[in-house]
C-alpha cells in the first residue's frame, strides 16, 4: 500500500520522470489533479494511452473533501497515484493530502 504523488512536467505525457513512470506502473488507481493546472499539449486520453491505465479526474472537492473515500482508501488497499502537472507539492491541497496519508499510516 502506498500513495505516490507524482509531478508530470508541464507539456505532455512524455515529460514525466523515469521514477514517476515506474510509480505509475506500480499503481492500481491513478487520479489526476484537474484543478491546479493543465498540461499544455496533452489531454487525459493521451495520458491514458501512454501510461496504459485509466485515469480518474480529481477536482478540488474530491481532493479536499472526499479523499478518504477515494484516493486514500485506494492507497490503503493497494497503490494509488495522484498525478499533478508541474511541481506536485506546490499546492497546499497536495501537501494536505500527503499529511492525511501519513496520519493514516500510508507511505
Amino acid at each position: 500500500m502506498a500513495l505516490f504523488i507524482i509531478g508530470l512536467g508541464l507539456s505532455d505525457e512524455k515529460d514525466i520522470t523515469v521514477k514517476g513512470l515506474e510509480a505509475i506502473k506500480k499503481a492500481e488507481k491513478l487520479y489526476l489533479d484537474i484543478y491546479t493546472s493543465q498540461l499544455t499539449n496533452a489531454a487525459i486520453k493521451g495520458l491514458e494511452g501512454f501510461y496504459g491505465k485509466k485515469i480518474i479526474p480529481a477536482g478540488r472537492d474530491l481532493v479536499e473533501n472526499k479523499a478518504e473515500q477515494t484516493i486514500l482508501k485506494d492507497a490503503k488497499q493497494g497503490n494509488a497515484a495522484f498525478l499533478v502537472v508541474g511541481d506536485p507539492m506546490s499546492a497546499t491541497t497536495h501537501n494536505d493530502l500527503r499529511i492525511r496519508a501519513e496520519q493514516l499510516k500510508i507511505p
